[in-house]
């Protein structure tokens, strides 16, 4: 197999950023990095940022593409096409879309949908000519009925021999976890949709007793959950927990992923078991969390995250990176490894997230338009080599 170059470049490693560095791929791999050395009829960087293809955990942006508007629903397979060109121009080269499991009056998220995409992501992942590895996060409604069968019917969809999926256990219920403060959740709903009859004060109402209704559900769904992390089916994610006493308990039933914990209390007993703590990249983007919890800046800055996930918002892990950097948070490699090798660890997958001899050659080729970066170039590793993409979208900020 020829060897290609990308010289030229600014390359982000663990520790340090390479300057003006030539990297060598063989087979869809990264066989030599080198600084200060140029070669006839390589691809040139143009000096720009080189960085490890973006690894996103968690992105419900699918969602969105399928529901552009209310009453709107497109061909899931075309979505999933059109939001490829989204995340190639937010340098993400893997993808975990968050697929929920629901059994309720939301019609975007539902168990008949989960399961059409969960299908259309495990048949689009087997092609050689898509620019992102696609994969799924499993997200299982702690108090749904029929979710959790759905769930275990489709772990092993897409999956390579040997890979762990993701499941998430989330209870949304008015006054726990994200939605603990009722008040706020108040607000939020004033500015969506409600059922034809509702207001927010009758909505919530409703949807504490229902979810009351439900606890012994919870807990039958808690207990089959833990036997999947503990026998190793699946690694799970705990979601929002809010207090350092929930992350113990958390632990306890196996669960090895905190996923925007809300306080600081729950993110250090999570590093303390040496557990990955995931937080959203807008909320870094907003200056805070827009549920008033933790702002994900504080806990970077107390070495309390180790990955961020772009929640809704592709294009927020790269613009993310850059105000760490710019506000003395943390180094650039230091925020590229929020990015890339914190969330490989999520994932559990050891091939990708770093510039280093072995490493897939993902890359994300980025400059700086003023304040914000911008991909230029998607180099995407693949059985035959790389495929390299062009992408002349700022990113959306």
């Amino acid at each position: 197999m020829t060897i290609r170059l990308l010289s030229n470049v600014r390359a982000v490693l663990e520790d340090r950023v390479l300057d003006e560095a030539t990297i060598a791929i063989e087979d869809g791999l990264i066989v030599g990095v080198e600084a200060d050395r140029h070669y006839a009829g390589t691809l040139d960087g143009d000096g720009q940022f080189c960085l490890p293809g973006l690894i996103d955990t968690h992105s419900d942006a699918i969602e969105r593409e399928i529901v552009p508007r209310p009453n709107i629903h497109i061909d899931a397979t075309f979505a999933l096409r059109s939001l490829e060109g989204r995340l190639s121009a937010a340098g993400i080269t893997t993808a975990s879309h968050g697929i929920s499991f629901e059994d309720s009056e939301n019609r975007s998220r539902t168990v008949e949908l989960a399961s059409q995409l969960v299908g259309v992501i495990s048949t689009r992942r087997t092609s050689e000519r898509a620019p992102v590895d696609h994969r799924i996060l499993y997200r299982m409604p702690a108090r749904s009925v029929t979710g959790l069968d759905a769930v275990i019917e489709h772990l092993s969809f897409g999956q390579a021999p040997g890979e762990q999926p993701i499941l998430s256990f989330e209870d949304h219920t008015p006054g726990q976890g994200q939605y603990r403060d009722v008040e706020r959740f108040k607000e939020y709903l004033r500015t969506v949709p409600l059922p034809e009859g509702e207001d927010a004060d009758s909505y919530i109402e409703r949807r504490i007793a229902e979810g009351n209704a439900l606890l012994a559900q919870r807990d039958a769904n808690l207990a089959r959950v833990s036997e999947l992390a503990q026998s190793g089916v699946a690694r799970v994610l705990v979601h929002d927990c809010e207090e350092a006493l929930d992350m113990e308990r958390a632990q306890a039933w196996g669960a090895s992923i905190a996923e925007f914990p809300l306080t600081v209390g729950a993110a250090s007993v999570a590093r303390q078991h040496g557990m990955p703590v995931v937080m959203g990249a807008p909320n870094i983007l907003r200056g805070g969390s827009h549920s008033g919890n933790i702002d994900a800046i504080e806990l970077v800055r107390l070495g309390l995250c180790t990955s961020l996930a772009s929640d809704y918002l592709p294009s927020s892990l790269l613009a993310a990176v850059f105000l760490l950097v710019e506000q003395g948070v943390a180094t650039l490699s230091q925020a590229v490894a929020l990015v890339t090798s914190g969330p490989a660890e999520v994932l559990g997958i050891s091939d990708r997230g770093r510039i280093a001899i072995g490493a897939r050659a993902d890359f994300a080729l980025v400059d700086v338009d003023g304040r914000w970066p911008r991909v230029s170039r998607v180099i995407r590793a693949h059985a035959e080599g790389v495929e390299v993409g062009f992408s002349s979208m700022a990113l959306a900020v």
